[in-house]
């Protein structure tokens, strides 16, 4: 497979995640309306579709976490498949809240 592989597994997870999460919802929608009377934003849309970026960035960077340690103990100069592994699967471990949310079995 290729890395656009790992990449667009990683964003569609990233992206479950943001807008269905039941946990990041309540916090992300708090921040960005704390932010935004210095953003001049007024439109309760753009207040929500900032929460649902804002928490896909924060569940990509955190899923990263491990997989940048692991290429930082094996010295690798670049991304290698199995750190694209582990990204997506922590990816996928974040979102797992978030796809239970969206499939209706989670109880949330």
């Amino acid at each position: 497979m290729s890395n656009q592989g790992y990449l667009i597994g990683i964003l569609g997870f990233g992206l479950l995640s943001g807008m269905f999460s039941p946990i990041l919802l309540k916090q992300m929608t708090a921040v960005v309306v704390i932010l935004s009377p210095g953003l001049l934003i007024s439109s309760p849309a753009v207040v929500v579709f900032l929460a649902y970026l804002l928490g896909a960035t924060f569940t990509i960077m955190l899923a990263g976490i491990p997989a940048a340690l692991y290429e930082r103990l094996t010295g690798a100069k670049d991304s290698t498949p199995m750190s694209l592994w582990i990204w997506l699967a922590g990816t996928a471990v974040l979102a797992l809240p978030a796809v239970t949310t969206f499939f209706g079995v989670g109880g949330f």
